[in-house]
């Protein structure tokens, strides 16, 4: 699924991130989101949110089960 659409993405989804010091080496982060920190509904670099852990960053993968 696309991280770039906030209609795919909601509160408990399992999801990786990039942190905003992570980004150039592009390491990822896993986590469950906890909040939706994005308002527009896409955005080219990834919606941002909030994982449980207090972690924010933006979207690059919704892992399904």
């Amino acid at each position: 699924m696309d991280g770039n659409k906030r209609s795919n993405i909601e509160t408990g989804l399992l999801v990786e991130i990039v942190q905003k010091h992570h980004q150039r080496s592009g390491e990822l982060t896993e986590g469950f989101v906890k909040r939706i920190l994005t308002k527009s509904s896409n955005h080219p670099h990834g919606i941002k949110v909030m994982l449980q852990t207090g972690e924010v960053g933006r979207v690059k993968n919704i892992i399904e089960d």
